[in-house]
């Protein structure tokens, strides 16, 4: 497996774009001109890097499409000069306010009295020699702060993009203090690349269309539904609703999302406008804006930013004709890679991971529920697992920990059932092996995200729809179904042995009750931490044995693999042991793959999941970047994942495959790019590397015998309501190795 792609090129590659000499297939576009949609950077790469700076435009242009289109929204300096930057004042977005502490200002807008520093009252300068820009989204890093300073359209022009978009928003405030923006606009050079040039103010789109002569697409952007357009006195709502009069003095006009797909208050989606089409019937074009994709704006994308590009390029009636976005590179994936892919198969197994679910599609649905696993196939699965627990009488049954409390609404009606089992976990819970399988089936399931508490909440309307599936129940569901495995967890074996539950036994009966000792259309995967667990499945040899390494390592000693291989076919990892991380910049793979598949083990990587705060800087808040970066670059065998509709997609585009020559594909991280931009000392020192694997971590006693009588009752405890279930060794993330706290991006500044 380790020899499926030439993935070093693409770890010496140091950024994400990709051009080469071959057009993918032309298609045919619902856009007004039958093209692709545009994606326009808005700011640049304004979702990694301080808006409308030098490394935002530089690196849209390198990491998204060719044809990428720069966004600028235009201010004047006191001396006409024409600089990139959003909003009216600059103290949020610079550090403007440290070098002239003197110089704020309040002017009128309009009835509202603004307060801050203002581009009006600086000459250029000023603003160049002595401003330096910061991001402004706390989600962001903050680590190229007061790098670089205020960049002016004509350094952004000097980058040579195919096209530019100005966007003039407060031509009425610099006209006030005599600074005159469509005069700036109509003395650029001719061969100056401005394609676009949008504004809120239907007034200074009507001035200056009759003077441009063609030399650019004027475009109408449209506000908040219920803000009122000042030249005309009528809401953008409103003036919507006559598509014909502003096709008197526009190309097309620029949306916010909910005029295209509205949600409503629950954050669900519902159906599109016809704004799309009506334009389109007049010759207008729609361009939709601003994506980003560390906001959640609809519980249907499960945190999924493709899906929601996809979502208004590619539905069955309409495309826009633009996208513009603080995220071009996964924009460009959406439009080049991922469009008019759906009805594609999947490539063969050996050409590609397998995608493993985690409690089946545990990001849409309570995990280990019937729905989670009609999900998981729905979305294309190839395998799907069963984390086996036991009930006080003896019932199997699938579920993602032995302690109720996180996954089901037991806290609610066995509270006199907590107790402290410190050889399950450190903390206290409400446990399977204590409640009888009735008194489980009374409880319902819970759906509850892992970042939950940072607001990002996974499927409410859903959060207690499914029931529990026993493990027949599970075997007998996967048997009918199309996917080409079952995996099955086993954890806590010789705890429960003492406890009188034979849980080996009882997956070894169910799965020759199932005949899946027979079975040659499905493979099976036996997974655990344990390896007298694994020992004890070798009389079964088609049986696939997982080896879960649950701790962060750095590499496993020679030893440790000969060990490893005496009871195991597949070495399970968490992300922290394949990715080095320092300050949430990957720095660096470890050999851990390469050295696993030298010795012919196979390696399953997971649980991958979906949400921003999930992710290093280098995978752009993009979970297809990360999928990429393990499939291309690290050539894992399998990827365990909560979304598996997410692994599907991508594996359906051409772009999955890295060998194509594609004029822009999904590229892999690259450790490093990132960090070397960092400046000296920005960064805390990097962590200690992980430990080695040796042979005393992975080799275990022999399974005690099932007692008949229990132990002693474990000393009941009250529970901490604000503490939460220690998770299984397979979920562990490589962010929490990296002494990343869940809500990853909160406190950078």
């Amino acid at each position: 497996m380790g020899g499926r792609y030439p993935h070093m090129l693409l770890i010496l590659i140091l950024l994400h774009g990709a051009n080469a000499a071959i057009d993918a297939p032309v298609e045919k576009w619902q856009t007004l001109d039958g093209r692709p949609p545009l994606v326009i950077a808005r700011g640049g790469f304004s979702g990694l890097f301080p808006e409308s700076s030098k490394f935002a435009y530089e690196f849209a242009m390198t990491a998204s499409l060719p044809g990428v289109v720069l966004e600028c929204d235009l201010q004047l300096s006191s001396d006409g000069v024409g600089f990139c930057r959003s909003g009216l004042t600059l103290d949020k977005s610079t550090l403007i306010a440290e070098m002239y502490p003197k110089k704020d200002k309040t002017y009128k807008l309009g009835l509202e009295d603004i307060h801050g520093w203002f581009a009006v009252d600086f000459t250029s300068d000023e603003l160049i020699n002595n401003v330096t820009v910061i991001q402004t989204i706390f989600s962001r890093p903050s680590t190229f702060d007061a790098m670089m300073g205020m960049y002016t359209l004509d350094d952004m022009a000097g980058l040579h993009p195919q096209q530019i978009w100005v966007n003039v928003e407060f031509d009425g405030f610099y006209r006030d203090h005599n600074l005159d923006i469509e005069d700036y606009l109509l003395k650029l050079p001719k061969d100056y690349p401005i394609a676009y040039i949008s504004s809120p103010d239907i007034s200074f789109l009507k001035s200056i269309g009759g003077k441009l002569k063609g030399r650019a697409k004027l475009i109408f952007r449209c506000l908040a539904d219920n803000v009122t357009e000042t030249s005309v006195k009528k809401s953008y709502g409103e003036i919507l609703k006559d598509l014909k009069s502003i096709k008197a003095f526009a190309s097309g006009i620029m949306v916010p999302r909910n005029y295209v797909w509205p949600v409503n208050n629950n954050l669900y989606l519902l159906p599109p406008t016809s704004l799309v089409k009506d334009a389109h019937a007049l010759g207008l074009e729609v361009h939709v804006g601003s994506f980003a994709n560390d906001i959640l704006t609809s519980y249907n994308y499960s945190y999924d930013p493709a899906a929601e590009y996809l979502q208004f390029i590619n539905n069955p009636d309409f495309t826009v004709d633009g996208l513009m976005t603080d995220f071009p590179p996964t924009a460009s994936g959406a439009v080049a890679c991922l469009a008019h892919n759906e009805a594609n198969a999947l490539a063969s197994n050996g050409e590609r991971p397998l995608i493993i679910t985690h409690n089946g599609a545990s990001g849409v649905y309570a995990g280990c529920t019937d729905l989670a696993y009609q999900q998981a196939v729905k979305d294309g699965a190839d395998i799907i697992d069963c984390s086996v627990r036991m009930s006080k009488d003896g019932v199997a049954f699938c579920l993602g920990s032995a302690d109720l409390i996180a996954s089901t609404t037991a806290a609610t009606t066995f509270m006199t059932k907590v107790v402290t089992i410190s050889e399950i976990q450190s903390k206290s819970g409400i446990f399977s092996f204590d409640l009888s399988w009735s008194e489980i089936q009374s409880l319902k399931p819970e759906l509850t995200g892992p970042f939950a508490q940072a607001g990002l909440k996974r499927n409410p309307a859903a959060k207690n729809a499914g029931k529990f599936f026993t493990l027949p129940e599970f075997l007998d569901f996967a048997k009918s179904s199309n996917v080409s495995g079952i995996l099955i967890e086993i954890e806590d074996a010789p705890y429960l042995a003492t406890r009188g539950l034979g849980l080996v036994d009882a997956v070894s009966g169910a799965l020759v009750n199932a005949s899946y000792d027979k079975e040659s259309k499905q493979q099976v995967f036996i997974e655990s931490d344990d390896s007298s667990v694994l020992s004890a499945f070798k009389k079964f040899p088609s049986f696939k044995r997982v080896l879960t390494v649950g701790t962060i390592i750095s590499d496993a000693s020679k030893p440790s693999v000969d060990e490893i291989k005496e009871f195991a076919d597949v070495v399970m990892v968490t992300r922290g042991s394949l990715v080095k991380v320092n300050g949430f910049f990957l720095t660096g793979f470890t050999n851990l793959v390469e050295n696993l598949h030298a010795a012919n083990l196979t390696v399953h990587v997971g649980p991958l999941k979906n949400e921003f705060t999930n992710f290093g800087f280098d995978y752009f808040a993009d979970p297809m970047v990360e999928i990429a970066t393990y499939s291309a670059a690290l050539v894992v065998d399998g990827i365990v994942t909560e979304f598996p509709a997410t692994a599907t997609t991508y594996f359906r585009s051409p772009c999955s495959d890295p060998t194509k020559n594609l004029t822009y594909t999904i590229m892999a991280a690259a450790p490093g790019a990132l960090v070397s931009m960092v400046p000296p000392g920005a960064l805390p020192p990097a962590l200690p590397p992980a430990p080695l694997l040796e042979p005393a971590d992975v080799l275990d006693p022999p399974l005690p015998p099932v007692s008949v009588s229990g132990p002693p009752e474990a000393a009941p405890k009250v529970a901490d309501s604000s503490s939460s279930p220690h998770s299984s060794s397979a979920g562990s993330c490589f962010l929490v190795a990296a002494g990343i706290a869940a809500f990853l991006y909160s406190g950078f500044h």
